[in-house]
């Protein structure tokens, strides 16, 4: 009797302070068990960013279990989307509220960017320049769009690429979680095939690795620790002008009766440290649900993009 099988995901990250900064203001996390994935770029001086970094990834994991636990509560199919947005949105309530109410904190805030196993695909949220890669079969895509100034004007047309790449305003974003009183995330989805891999990343590796660079790092058979600490070590031999955090997912296929046998949840924070973590969960399986958004197709098949506000 052949078995179902779910896809389930391997998983590991690193942080690094980078060659010239005096503190990390980079943090991850995850839930093993919710299949919720999350790095964090802060922003706003002394330890401000590590402040708005911390908070705003576990202000997220915490929402999106909430969610989770209302909606059993309420026999509820709750769909991810609406469970990601809640999440960023609580995530930007709490960085604005700390900042309001400590002047030490006045203008921190924090980039993110987010993935959930939703069944047979990837759901992934962001606000800022953090991004999250594809890589397929040897080839590197870029998933999200940057919420930065250079890379909205490129997309209008307005400077070139050469322009951009020569430009002293490569840290100025136009979204960040925690900078006003309400955020706007992009959702993104993607169509999960057997051993695709992805890395979700600040921008302090992102100055200085290209896709194909990426591509080079996520060999096919590499162990997920060596692949972040790869990248890690090519942005600082490249210059490491800021924190460096990496973390790299697989997908993979575990049978319905092992996934069953799930054990204790696994919820971490990593607070702007040297820090890596290793995991290969088995989630519980979830009921099928209906996307909430019509895909907008980028770059490439099965990759699947909407701009959405949260009211």
């Amino acid at each position: 009797m052949n078995q179902t099988l779910a896809f389930s995901l391997d998983f590991a990250a690193a942080t690094d302070i980078g060659c010239h900064r005096g503190n990390n203001e980079d943090s991850f996390g995850f839930d093993a068990e919710q299949h919720l994935y999350v790095v964090c770029d802060g922003m706003g001086g002394s330890a401000a960013g590590e402040v708005a970094s911390g908070m705003a990834v576990r202000t997220l994991i915490e929402s999106f279990e909430s969610m989770a636990i209302q909606a059993a509560d309420n026999a509820e199919a709750l769909p991810i989307e609406s469970r990601v947005l809640y999440a960023i949105h609580h995530a930007n309530r709490s960085v604005r509220e700390a900042a309001e109410k400590n002047p030490e904190l006045h203008s921190m805030g924090t980039t993110l960017v987010c993935a959930c196993l939703d069944g047979s695909r990837l759901l992934i949220g962001n606000v800022g320049d953090s991004r999250a890669y594809l890589v397929r079969q040897g080839v590197c895509t870029q998933i999200t769009l940057d919420h930065s100034l250079l890379d909205e004007q490129l997309r209008q047309g307005l400077i070139t690429k050469e322009m951009a790449a020569a430009s002293n305003l490569q840290s100025v974003i136009t979204r960040a979680v925690g900078a006003a009183d309400a955020v706007e995330p992009d959702l993104f989805a993607v169509d999960l095939n057997l051993n695709d891999m992805f890395l979700l990343t600040s921008d302090g590796l992102t100055r200085y690795a290209q896709p194909q660079e990426i591509a080079y790092h996520a060999g096919a058979d590499a162990e997920l620790t060596a692949i972040c600490q790869s990248l890690i070590d090519h942005a600082k031999q490249r210059g490491g002008a800021d924190n460096i955090t990496c973390m790299m997912l697989r997908v993979i296929e575990k049978p319905q009766a092992e996934a069953a046998q799930e054990t204790a949840p696994e919820v971490v924070y990593e607070p702007a440290d040297e820090a890596v973590q290793e995991s290969s969960p088995e989630p519980e399986l979830e009921p099928e649900l209906e996307p909430a958004m019509d895909g907008i197709p980028e770059a490439m098949p099965g990759i699947a993009h909407e701009g959405l506000d949260f009211a």
